[in-house]
């Protein structure tokens, strides 16, 4: 039996709005019987809102972004969409606990009962009743760190360095390089595993450089990532993004990727056929020049906005790991 003809595991990486998007597309496949098997593992680096509050008060891991790959692993049913709205229920007031989320409070005291994040994540997922895992990236609490240009006004080549997740993501200049800080946080077994076992690995879409590209610094989740059998696709964004990749075209979105990580064998790049425009031509160059294959398609929302599109997403993922 051929990969297209049974189905699919699949294991997604990124973090925030990004990830959801495309774990809302990747769970209609499980509906659809192409994939039988999904893993998302999140970045765990935010040092802001209810997550960075969290992070510093317990010195747990910040659950937001695991929090939210969860909801959108919720089916849509009634018990999938009640308690995915009360997993990312927000508290208003003027108190304490003013932006705190339900979710992440969720996630939090399972840690402090279990003492295994991993575990605790499972348990959440049982009770969500999701169609898939959902791991952390390390078990490290830790930060991204970046190589920033044109911060210095009486030297805008000077690199300077800047340090946190909200900061890097909103930095006013343009960032070169980043790390994780420490360098070597404790991997994730279970990614570790899931990405050995995976048929398919997607990357993107999402903050490439806090959300997307995160996952390829952590030394063994990287090896993990280069030698895996798995088919990687990388799903680029839509636009560029106001402070992280201001002026980032498709090609960029690849270049900044490839530089990072020059080892990764990537198969397919997806991309929005309107977004790309008339770049495809040289987006189907350098795209072949890594080897792989380019596959435009409709996949954002027509409101607009730069957001994919679960249902499109989800016919471009059909398409893509079928072969129809």
């Amino acid at each position: 039996m051929s990969a297209s003809d049974r189905a699919q595991s699949v294991v997604a990486f990124g973090g925030g709005h990004g990830l959801s998007a495309s774990l809302h597309a990747l769970r209609l496949l499980v509906a659809d019987l192409v994939i039988d098997d999904l893993t998302a593992v999140v970045t765990i680096a935010d040092n802001g809102g209810s997550s960075g509050r969290l992070r510093s008060e317990f010195g747990v891991l910040p659950p937001g972004d695991l929090r939210m790959a969860l909801a959108a692993l919720c089916g849509e049913h009634q018990w999938g969409d009640t308690w995915a709205r009360v997993l990312q229920h927000r508290f208003a007031g003027h108190g304490e606990m003013n932006g705190h989320v339900i979710g992440n409070l969720l996630i939090v005291g399972l840690w402090e009962q279990l003492g295994d994040p991993v575990a605790a994540l499972d348990w959440v997922g049982r009770l969500l009743g999701t169609s898939g895992r959902v791991l952390p990236m390390a078990l490290t609490p830790l930060d991204i760190t970046a190589q920033v240009r044109g911060l210095d006004a009486a030297d805008p080549a000077a690199a300077s360095t800047v340090s946190g997740q909200v900061e890097v993501a909103t930095t006013a200049g343009e960032i070169v390089s980043i790390a994780l800080d420490p360098p070597d946080p404790e991997p994730c077994p279970e990614a570790i595993a899931a990405v050995g076992a995976a048929d398919w690995v997607v990357l993107g879409p999402g903050s490439w450089f806090t959300s997307v590209m995160p996952h390829l610094m952590v030394p063994q989740l990287r090896d993990a990532l280069v030698h895996t059998d798995a088919r990687v696709v990388v799903v680029l964004n839509l636009a560029d993004e106001a402070g992280e990749t201001d002026g980032f075209g498709p090609f960029d979105h690849l270049a900044a990727l490839m530089e990072h990580a020059p080892d990764l064998r990537i198969h397919t790049v997806l991309a929005d056929l309107d977004s790309v425009g008339d770049d495809a031509g040289d987006l189907h160059a350098a795209v072949a020049s890594y080897g792989a294959a380019l596959h435009l398609a409709d996949v954002a929302l027509h409101d607009g906005s730069p957001h994919h599109d679960p249902q499109r997403l989800a016919a471009a993922y059909t398409a893509i790991m079928t072969g129809r």
